[in-house]
């Protein structure tokens, strides 16, 4: 659900707080989704208490608390947020395994939702698993409900940087600026790159 960059060198927890807050609130979209694969409206809306309240709990850095509410969240209603969201705090908990585990969770109940791709991408990076990440960012570019699309290609642009393969990391991280030309972490990769092949 995490986000800029996703999880890795040069994270801001602000920029990432402002995407991570959009996605908590449950509406139309997000329950019409659910709606068409089955799930029950009232307990839709009752594990997305829940998930509101383990982001807090992240948010404040009570990751145990997180956990807890999260499981109950799915115990409720499983959503593909909620089990991001949860890997996303064993993240932080350096459950890294784990996280990935709670992200393929996530695409099995919705394979449209673009954030678990990009998070298994950002964790395979942090594990120096590059090649495994690739095809994984790869997804996330083309997932169909997922609104920062700039966020998997700057980890793609990371991830080919570190196997220097700088072509195509520039290539991703200008992607990632035509997508948004403020964000600043893939501006900043933009110039290491240039000092780098320079």
């Amino acid at each position: 659900m995490p986000r800029p960059g996703l999880r890795g060198q040069g994270f801001k927890a602000a920029d990432l707080l402002g995407f991570r807050l959009q996605l908590c609130w449950f509406d139309t979209r997000v329950a019409l989704c659910y709606q068409s694969i089955g799930m029950s409206l009232d307990k839709l809306e009752q594990a997305w208490q829940l998930l509101q309240e383990a982001y807090q709990a992240q948010i404040e850095g009570d990751y145990d608390h997180a956990v807890q509410l999260y499981e109950k969240s799915l115990a409720v209603q499983p959503t593909a947020e909620a089990h991001t969201f949860l890997g996303w705090t064993y993240h932080f908990q350096g459950r890294l395994e784990e996280a990935i585990a709670e992200c393929k969770r996530a695409i099995e109940i919705d394979p449209d939702f673009g954030n678990p791709y990009n998070d298994i991408g950002a964790y395979l990076i942090e594990m120096r698993r590059f090649d495994e990440a690739i095809p994984w960012l790869e997804r996330a570019t083309e997932a169909k409900r997922y609104d920062p699309r700039h966020y998997p290609y700057y980890n793609l642009g990371r991830a080919y940087l570190a196997k220097e393969m700088y072509a195509r990391a520039r290539e991703s991280f200008q992607t990632a600026l035509s997508l948004e030309p403020r964000y600043t972490l893939a501006r900043e990769a933009l110039d290491r790159l240039r000092r780098i092949v320079n």
